[in-house]
């Protein structure tokens, strides 16, 4: 038997929590929340509609309105996918205020009243931030508990007397603690209602310079940084789409798919979200490197620099004159000739892409040579049909693949020498490989790195292209005016208005043109979010720092979990690789991982970091750390799938064990960002010696929410 009303659900154990005294009130509220969702569904459905069918128009018109269309859908979807439980609680504040109601999104009704104060508007911050130490005003507060649409508990938390009468059902228990002993599923279950005051801070934090999200496991710093980027976007009009919009930046793809339902639960589709790997069309194929004395010399920004090098080497100017011929003279293009044409290329512009700078500059030297009474047109005309003139400007001044420049380094030793002379012979040597593309994860910063000096190869091709389009389509619609002219009758024979340059281009099909389609995540962005960020080289903090010119970042992570080691201080790390204006915020307390779990895996990680922020656990289990044989693995995993209809397993540290329905089998590296009900380690020993092999071990017992399992061979 269960106690219901329209809102909730209360199973009969929370009869009391039924108390019309306790809900009614809130009852009512929720009737009109669901009033003003109708509408406000209709009239979304409505307008949505509306610009869909609207012209498009062109350049600034459409791309407003494709951001209008956008955002009516997105909220629309938000709408249709929560329903009531848009809203997550609610605060009574002091002096006999009327409660506020803290939802995903504001809403209104019809006659303007507030029903839903937006979770991320400073109305809401109570809801989030007070403590007891600090209530901010409020008499109490009220978390709900949502299962398929319906109320099934709540939780009141009470700040002064004044919040006991007829406010409130207290429990013993928290709703965050209550929510933390739930089953974890495959995807990160929603938290937005239980996001703690210390997490609020840093989510509400401003976005100038760069934020360190310092905490160790299971102090939510996944979490933090989900709901910082729905606000950030919220609350600095500089980071919204216009500006350059947030990128988020996970560490693997099993992360990656883990979070992928939060934002929009949030509201928020417009973050693009991304691994390293995806930054880098070659991060696909890339494997890990094998010798790490080579992953060492790829790292450092020392190497990055090395692509600047190696790009100047395709730049320097002939160094022998040339002689141009043509119909009216032979013009003597000098090595002084040479240099200045060279010196057309504007600051910054990419390789590839100003090769078009330096032909025009060379072309304009050698019609200058010209007598002035030779046409000028002419002579470009007969320079761009020269086959010697280009070779030697081929050879001078050439397209460059990114991959093919990349690749030169690591099969040219005279090459790689040249560009990077601190180089030893041995290091030279060792850098050097058989198969120039056997692309590895160290050699992805260094490709993105060439790819955003050369600009892109195929451009200059794409606009000879649309030259040779362009033209044909002037010849062709030149025919239709010819025989429109031809046809005219009329007296004031308009049809010969056709012949006006502006009006014949304007019938050029545009449509015809050759055009590429952008690549997402070459940015510029606003703002990025680093999760995992400890991982993350000096050269690959590059990769990022090109995608955010303002320098405005959060960056996640924790030092303790660093498989390379993390010696320095946060701020000392990021200064180093570029980040100049850095603050840190810390989260100490452990709201995953059971005290019985950290007791064993906290000495792990003491024994190679001693300053680690080793959280402190909020909870207990009562159920301690198993220690078995590799042996019992089948019987460990089938008996607990066996006790446990819900949740979800993962096996650490095999990688011949084969996944089975809600068990997951995973290396250390791949489970780091994740967390289970029930995680079963297998031979940890085997992770390795030193500060690699301990952060494994570390991390992986970690990720258990429940129980922790560690079986060895004996």
């Amino acid at each position: 038997m269960t106690v219901s009303t329209r809102a909730f659900d209360l199973p009969a154990q929370l009869a009391a929590k039924a108390d019309p005294a306790l809900i009614a009130a809130d009852e009512r509220h929720f009737a009109l929340i669901a009033e003003s969702l109708a509408r406000s569904i209709a009239e979304l459905t409505e307008r949505l509609a509306a610009e869909r069918a609207a012209p498009g128009g062109t350049g600034q018109a459409a791309l407003d309105r494709d951001l209008e269309v956008h955002r009516l859908a997105t909220r629309l979807r938000t709408l249709r996918r929560f329903g009531l439980d848009l809203c997550l609680g609610r605060v009574v504040p002091a002096e006999g205020g009327e409660p506020v109601h803290v939802g995903r999104l504001g809403l209104t009704d019809g006659a303007g009243r507030r029903l839903l104060v937006d979770w991320r508007s400073p109305a809401a911050e109570p809801f989030f931030a007070a403590t007891h130490a600090d209530p901010m005003g409020l008499v109490s507060r009220r978390r709900y508990r949502w299962t398929r649409g319906r109320i099934t508990d709540y939780w009141d938390e009470v700040f002064t007397a004044d919040g006991l009468e007829g406010h409130a059902a207290l429990d013993d228990q928290s709703a965050f603690l209550a929510g933390l002993g739930g089953n974890r599923s495959a995807r990160m279950r929603d938290v937005l209602g239980t996001i703690q005051a210390d997490q609020d801070a840093i989510i509400r934090a401003g976005s100038r310079g760069a934020l360190v999200v310092d905490g160790g496991p299971g102090t939510g710093k996944t979490v933090v940084a989900l709901h910082r980027a729905a606000y950030l976007l919220y609350s600095d009009p500089r980071l919204g789409h216009r500006g350059g919009g947030v990128l988020f930046v996970g560490p693997h793809e099993p992360y990656r798919a883990y979070v992928a339902d939060v934002l929009p639960g949030l509201g928020e589709e417009g973050v693009r979200t991304c691994t390293l790997r995806d930054l880098v069309p070659e991060g696909d194929g890339a494997v890990a490197e094998a010798d790490p004395e080579v992953a060492r010399l790829k790292a450092s920004v020392g190497m990055v620099a090395v692509i600047e090098e190696a790009v100047r080497f395709y730049e320097e100017p002939l160094a022998r004159g040339t002689t141009v011929t043509t119909p009216w003279d032979d013009v003597r293009l000098t090595p002084d000739d040479w240099t200045e044409a060279f010196g057309a290329a504007e600051p910054g512009t990419p390789h590839n892409e100003a090769r078009e700078q330096v032909w025009a500059a060379l072309l304009e030297i050698v019609v200058d040579a010209h007598d002035p009474d030779v046409d000028p047109d002419q002579v470009r005309a007969t320079l761009e049909q020269d086959r010697e003139l280009r070779a030697a400007f081929d050879r001078a001044w050439p397209l460059l693949d990114p991959a093919d420049l990349v690749g030169d380094l690591w099969s040219v030793p005279a090459y790689l020498r040249r560009c990077a002379p601190g180089l030893s012979a041995d290091e030279v040597r060792r850098l050097q490989r058989s198969d120039p593309r056997a692309w590895t994860v160290a050699d992805l910063p260094l490709l993105d790195a060439a790819r955003m000096r050369l600009g892109d190869a195929g451009a200059v091709r794409r606009r000879q292209r649309e030259a040779a389009v362009v033209a044909r389509e002037r010849e062709r619609m030149s025919a239709v005016i010819d025989a429109l002219i031809a046809a005219d009758d009329s007296e004031l024979l308009l049809m010969t208005s056709l012949r006006h340059s502006d009006l014949r281009d304007a019938l050029v099909d545009q449509d015809a043109l050759p055009a590429a389609d952008a690549d997402p995540l070459a940015g510029t962005f606003a703002h990025v979010v680093v999760d995992e960020a400890q991982e993350l080289t000096d050269a690959e903090w590059q990769v990022l720092l090109r995608r955010c010119p303002s320098r405005s970042f959060t960056v996640v992570g924790d030092r303790a979990q660093a498989r390379r080691g993390f010696p320095e201080p946060w701020a000392e790390r990021l200064q180093r690789v570029g980040l100049s204006e850095v603050r840190q915020m810390s989260l100490t307390v452990n709201y995953r991982t059971p005290a019985e779990v950290m007791a064993e895996a906290e000495p792990v990680i003491r024994a190679v970091l001693s300053d680690a922020n080793v959280p402190t656990s909020v909870r207990s289990t009562g159920v301690p750390v198993v220690h078995g044989s590799v042996a019992d693995l089948d019987g460990v995993v089938g008996g607990w799938l066996a006790g446990h209809v819900e949740g979800i397993g993962c096996v650490i540290g095999d990688p011949a064990f084969a996944e089975r329905p809600r068990v997951r089998s995973l290396t250390p590296s791949l489970a780091k960002g994740l967390e289970f009900d029930l995680v079963v380690l297998v031979d940890p020993g085997s992770f390795g010696v030193g500060v690699g092999g301990a952060v494994d071990r570390y991390v992986a017992m970690t990720r258990a929410t429940q129980q922790l399992v560690v079986l060895t061979s004996r």
